[in-house]
């Protein structure tokens, strides 16, 4: 009997992940905000031991509510276009995300400061949906990317240093991470398809 080739449906996985973590970003908000717990503390310390949790933790915390408020939409948009198609794929992207965007943001911000915020992952994800179809020559992401920049690409302004009380740092090397993703994750879609058998802001 022959095998089916069509690719089973991944929207319904990728749009339950994304509610999911997006309720988790507002369950956590809400025990910072309603308990005496300070949360927020467990942001990125840069270059101190204890900042180092933060690397995992900083996307996870906000500062406020309109923190959070002013990174769900993107947030939901972006990380739902990045799992559609391939929902591992899209976690791998985010982890590579996740990791270069804490990790640089504890090398190089300024001592004394605490980083909180998922704004590194949105910048991540957007330079990775605008540069991936141009890394896995496919026709239809490149244009989906050219969108999404018309649309959001003044964001990228952020990752220059310049705003008060905005973690530009983390805005950077959220990109910087999307780019990484985009090169060595996007590489293999087109390696793969000539083979006979792809505190913030």
């Amino acid at each position: 009997m022959p095998r089916s080739t069509t690719r089973p449906r991944t929207w319904p996985t990728a749009a339950a992940i994304t509610a999911g973590f997006v309720v988790l970003l507002w369950v956590i908000e809400a025990w910072d905000q309603w308990t005496p717990a300070v949360l927020d503390d467990d942001g990125i310390r840069p270059r101190s031991t204890e900042g180092l949790l933060g690397i995992v933790l900083a996307p996870l915390l906000h500062g406020s509510w309109g923190h959070l408020e002013a990174n769900t939409p993107l947030v939901a948009l972006l990380f739902f276009l990045v799992l559609l198609g391939d929902v591992r794929r899209g976690l791998a992207v985010t982890g590579v995300i996740w990791l270069v965007a804490g990790l640089g943001t504890w090398l190089v911000a300024g001592p004394g400061t605490v980083h909180v915020g998922a704004s590194g992952l949105v910048f991540g994800w957007l330079v990775y949906l605008v540069l991936r179809g141009w890394f896995a020559q496919r026709l239809g992401q490149v244009l989906l990317g050219a969108l999404l920049f018309l649309a959001y690409g003044g964001l990228l302004w952020g990752v220059l240093p310049g705003q008060p009380g905005i973690s530009w740092q983390g805005h950077l090397f959220g990109a910087v991470g999307g780019l990484v993703a985009a090169r060595r994750l996007a590489t293999r879609d087109t390696r793969g398809a000539g083979s006979p058998t792809s505190y913030g802001s």
